[in-house]
C-alpha cells in the first residue's frame, strides 16, 4: 500500500506563482510514474505532469514552458514536486497526485486533491 500526501495549493493572483508537493510513502518498491492532474469544475480530469523513475517528463501543451516536474527518491519516501509559474485563471482546478506503482500487478493511487485558484 502506498500512501499519499499532497500540500501546496492555494489562491494566487494572475501571472504569480505556486508550488504542490506530494510525497509518497510507504510501499514505494516499484513506483513508476508519479504525476500531478487536474479537474475544473465540468470538465474531465486531465493530465498535467508526469516524470518516471528514469526521470522522462511529460507535460500538457498547456503548461509547457511555464511548470515543473521534478522527483526526488529517498530510501522511505519519493516526493514530486510541481512548480507552476505565469499562472493562468484556466489553471483553476483541484490538482491530484498520481502513483503508478507495478509490483506483481498494476496498482494506481490518488492524492486527496488540492485547490489551485488563479485570479484576480
Amino acid at each position: 500500500q502506498v500512501h499519499v500526501a499532497e500540500s501546496g495549493g492555494g489562491l494566487v493572483q494572475p501571472g504569480g506563482s505556486l508550488r504542490l508537493s506530494c510525497v509518497a510513502s510507504g510501499s514505494i518498491s516499484g513506483i513508476n510514474t508519479m504525476g500531478w492532474y487536474r479537474q475544473a469544475p465540468g470538465n474531465q480530469r486531465e493530465l498535467v505532469a508526469t516524470v518516471t523513475s528514469g526521470g522522462s517528463h511529460d507535460y500538457a501543451d498547456s503548461v509547457k514552458g511555464r511548470f515543473t516536474i521534478s522527483r526526488d527518491n529517498a530510501k522511505d519516501t519519493v516526493t514530486v514536486d510541481l512548480q507552476m509559474n505565469s499562472l493562468k485563471p484556466e489553471d483553476t482546478g483541484i490538482y491530484y497526485c498520481h502513483v503508478y506503482r507495478y509490483y506483481l500487478a498494476r496498482e494506481d493511487y490518488w492524492g486527496q486533491g488540492t485547490q489551485v485558484t488563479v485570479s484576480s
